[in-house]
């Protein structure tokens, strides 16, 4: 092979080059670049019921978490009130 020919070099890089654009496309990267390029760029059906899911599962704790804020105010008030009561002697 002369110095200056260059073309069989080419050809083996454009080869790997081509090969592993092959594999990447057809894995999960290719089939979600397709996906976006038939118009379908939105989550998948099962990913939206996940997230709906957890939205209603972060709105039920915060319910949950402002029942608790208000059943330690009454405690509380509670204890205040039995603080307050004088006592009597011998108890």
């Amino acid at each position: 092979m002369p110095p200056g020919d260059v073309a069989p070099l080419f050809v083996g890089i454009v080869f790997f080059l081509v090969t592993g654009a092959v594999l990447i496309f057809r894995g999960p990267l290719g089939k979600a670049l397709a996906r976006r390029l038939e118009g379908n760029p939105g989550p998948s059906p099962e990913l939206e019921a996940r997230i709906h899911d957890l939205e209603f599962r972060l709105a039920e704790g915060e319910r949950d978490r402002a029942e608790l804020a208000e059943r330690i105010e009454f405690a509380e008030r509670m204890l205040l009130k039995a603080n307050d009561r004088p006592r009597e002697i011998g108890r």
